[in-house]
């Protein structure tokens, strides 16, 4: 079992930046990924990025592609996410999730993950 606890939105003006992190507690497996996926009101939820414990790979959507950055922590199991030039389309609920047995051609579904964080949510406006 793991459990996931996220930290770092807020309110931030459009151009702004914030980062969140998410903490994964519980055993992990050597194919083990974490991602964010997020939710605007009244959209479907969307993948944003992933990172494979496992070679370190990263993945993104497009829609974040050279805005927004996911790496690993300093301490074991935790991923940031690091998101520049913020607009108000970046608005949602961000969920931190995490997989054992992740398959890298469903890394962006969130079908392929089992565990999940509370969510924590980003408001870009002025």
């Amino acid at each position: 079992q793991v459990q996931l606890e996220e930290s770092g939105g807020g309110l931030v003006q459009p151009g702004g930046s914030l980062k969140l992190s998410c903490a994964a507690s519980g055993r992990t497996s050597s194919n083990f990924a974490m991602a964010w996926f997020r939710q605007a009101l009244g959209k479907e939820r969307e993948f944003v990025a992933a990172i494979r414990f496992n070679g370190n790979r990263i993945f993104y959507a497009d829609s974040v592609k050279g805005r927004f950055t996911i790496s690993r922590g300093n301490a074991k199991d935790t991923v940031w996410l690091q998101m520049d030039s913020l607009n108000p389309d970046d608005t949602a609920v961000y969920y931190c999730v995490a997989s054992q047995t992740i398959i890298q051609s469903t890394i962006a579904s969130d079908r392929a993950y089992a565990y999940w964080g509370q969510g924590t949510q980003v408001t870009v406006s002025s």
